[in-house]
C-alpha cells in the first residue's frame, strides 16, 4: 500500500503523507527481512527470539496505523531517518 500512495500523483505535495508512506515500506521491509533471512535461520529450539523480534514490529505497525490516521507524524527509530532522507531525495 505505501508504495502505491508514494506513486500517486494526489499525494505528492503532501509531506505528511508521504513521510507516513516511506516509514510504512521501509517497515514493511525490516518485517520482510525478519521473515524471509533472520526466521528461517533460527533453529526450532530458539523459537522464542523469533516471536521477540516479531512483536515490536507488530506493534510499531499498529503504532504507525493510528498516528498516520491522526495525521501525526511520529518518527520510529531508523526507520523515520530513512523516510525523512527518502523525502529529501525527491
Amino acid at each position: 500500500m505505501a508504495v502505491i500512495v508514494l506513486a500517486a500523483e494526489r499525494f505528492r505535495r503532501d509531506r505528511a503523507v508521504r513521510f507516513h508512506g516511506f516509514q510504512g515500506l521501509y517497515l514493511f521491509v525490516a518485517w520482510m527481512i525478519e521473515q524471509q533471512v533472520i526466521a528461517p535461520v533460527i533453529q526450532e529450539g530458539m523459537r522464542p527470539m523469533h516471536n521477540l523480534l516479531q512483536v515490536p514490529l507488530l506493534a510499531a505497525s499498529i503504532l504507525m496505523m493510528i498516528k498516520a490516521a491522526h495525521r501525526e507524524e511520529y518518527s520510529l527509530p531508523l526507520l523515520g531517518e530513512l523516510a525523512r532522507k527518502s523525502m529529501s531525495e525527491d
